[in-house]
């Protein structure tokens, strides 16, 4: 669900819809979605924020968009500077794609995680890509 790959750091996005679109594109780029769930994650986010709290968005597309889900997975990129979230400050954005109800288990897992104030400073202070997904390996078991 998360390879090592999947995981980026970047210094910025220029908006929110860029960062989603990053995180889509991880996706894309993996063969878990094709290009339309990238436009489906952008339309969600105009009806419905997907900023949580504790610095984390988890963009995802419409439930109409799930022919476009090719396997469940997961992108996560954290931004140096914050991106602006509707007035909120998003630094991790995961992008999701889940089949069927896979996605709610690892939504529940990264709402454990996130909702750890210790953690949340663990994965801002990771020096490394590497050491992010370290950090969000739990996600992976079941």
């Amino acid at each position: 669900i998360l390879p090592e790959g999947n995981v980026r750091l970047a210094a910025r996005a220029g908006s929110r819809d860029d960062a989603i679109r990053e995180a889509g594109a991880i996706l894309l780029e993996i063969g878990a979605v094709d290009e339309a769930y990238i436009d489906s994650m952008l339309e969600r986010e105009a009806s419905v924020s997907t900023y949580m709290g504790n610095f984390l968005a988890i963009p995802h597309g419409t439930n109409e968009a799930k022919d476009h889900i090719r396997r469940s997975a997961l992108s996560v990129i954290r931004y140096d500077d914050p991106v602006d979230w509707g007035g909120e400050e998003a630094r991790f954005v995961v992008g999701i794609a889940g089949i069927e109800n896979e996605h709610l288990e690892i939504l529940s897992k990264i709402a454990i995680i996130f909702s750890d104030d210790e953690a949340v400073g663990r994965l801002l202070a990771a020096g490394t890509a590497g050491e992010l997904h370290t950090l969000l390996s739990e996600v992976n078991e079941s």
